[in-house]
């Protein structure tokens, strides 16, 4: 179910659907992101506007992965979802309203 490159607005409405809830604790593979050496696979455990924090087994602390250039996948339920990191680049509290209205970045 993996789609290259895109943006949130490009992405089926059950893939947008997932990636509006909870997407912390979700096992993450992310094939690219600027300043990695790919493949990279952990949990996510927490997100900010531009970066995602990644527990990572074998590291004693989590890695803070940059959005911005990010490619890879998510596990959500029974399916692995498209993750790029420059569509999903919005607050935590905003991505629902984001990704489910295809609304602004910012509301004013």
């Amino acid at each position: 179910m993996s789609r290259e490159g895109g943006t949130a607005a490009e992405l089926g409405r059950a893939e947008r659907e997932a990636l509006a809830g909870e997407i912390l604790g979700a096992p993450v593979v992310i094939r690219a992101s600027p300043g990695l050496a790919p493949p990279l696979e952990g949990v996510l455990v927490d997100e900010t506007l531009s970066t995602f924090l990644l527990r990572v087994p074998g590291r004693a602390r989590a890695l803070r992965v940059p959005k911005p250039g990010l490619e890879g996948t998510i596990v959500l339920g029974d399916g692995e979802l498209p993750l790029i990191g420059d569509g999903l680049r919005v607050r935590p509290e905003d991505r629902t309203k984001r990704l489910l209205t295809g609304g602004p970045r910012r509301s004013r």
